[in-house]
């Protein structure tokens, strides 16, 4: 049987991408239907204008397929390079829309699964509960950037594997490499000297603290990102307890990969 929204599930859709602040503006929401080949009602408000067409285009079809076409070209990030700060509220209120259908977009604008909610508060809680914590923690705004759309789902599993990308990311980005895993990190905090140095070196005890903190990186990456990442979820239960530990162990790691230096190479 072909999974169909809800009349409710819609209305909570529509009223995210139509929202007066946050939502799209008319020219947009006209131009998304027409490229989602969809009955554009015409003028009324940008909610119900967008309801009607999503009602319409699933009743005619019995499939939601261009709904989903439409939100995937409201919601892809390129659409916002020259208005960034309205992406991610737009998102937000989605997400929570989106919750009580199982769905999620990611921060790159990609439709995903999570478990459907079924209450309003458990929605907002999803949205805002472990973010809230995090933040409280005084978490790494990058841990925060590369799980953002993880955190709003409440998705721990996910949350995790993104934080644990975010420190490999950096580490690339600090030093131009391309490799991954163990060989990122041999490469950028091991050698004499290392690419990247948390510490003057000066002493056996910072260059020991040096080694100490490569391996932690190489432990963090070969216990959370390597199985998880072969592995199906159901073996990898993550609570949030354990996330947001480990979601700290991360933030401490692009702390001090922050405060790192790059010493003169021979």
């Amino acid at each position: 049987m072909t999974k169909l929204f809800s009349q409710d599930q819609l209305e909570a859709i529509a009223g995210a991408l139509g929202d007066t602040e946050a939502g799209l503006k008319g020219t947009e929401i006209a131009m998304l239907i027409a490229t989602c080949q969809m009955t554009d009602p015409g003028e009324m408000t940008k909610r119900h204008r967008i309801y009607n067409a999503f009602a319409a285009s699933q009743n005619a079809r019995q499939d939601r397929t261009r709904i989903l076409g439409f939100i995937r070209h409201a919601m892809s990030p390129a659409r916002y390079s020259r208005e960034p700060h309205r992406y991610e509220p737009m998102r937000a209120s989605l997400n929570q829309a989106l919750a009580f259908a199982g769905l999620v977009v990611s921060e790159a604008g990609k439709i995903g699964t999570v478990e459907q909610a079924t209450t309003l508060p458990e929605a907002q809680r999803r949205a805002k509960e472990l973010r809230t914590d995090l933040e409280t923690r005084g978490v790494h705004p990058d841990v925060l950037r590369f799980c953002r759309a993880e955190l709003l789902a409440d998705d721990y599993f996910h949350a995790v594997q993104e934080a644990v990308k975010s420190v490999a990311d950096k580490m690339r980005v600090r030093t131009g490499l391309s490799d991954d895993g163990g060989t990122l990190v041999d490469r950028v905090l091991g050698g004499d000297p290392p690419m990247l140095a948390i510490n003057p070196r000066g002493t056996a005890s910072e260059r020991s603290e040096q080694g100490g903190f490569a391996n932690l990186v190489k432990g963090v990456f070969g216990m959370f990102r390597n199985p998880t990442a072969h592995e199906a979820r159901i073996h990898w239960p993550m609570t949030k307890t354990d996330a947001e530990d480990l979601l700290t162990l991360v933030s401490l790691i692009h702390r001090r990969l922050d405060a790192g230096h790059m010493p003169p190479r021979p």
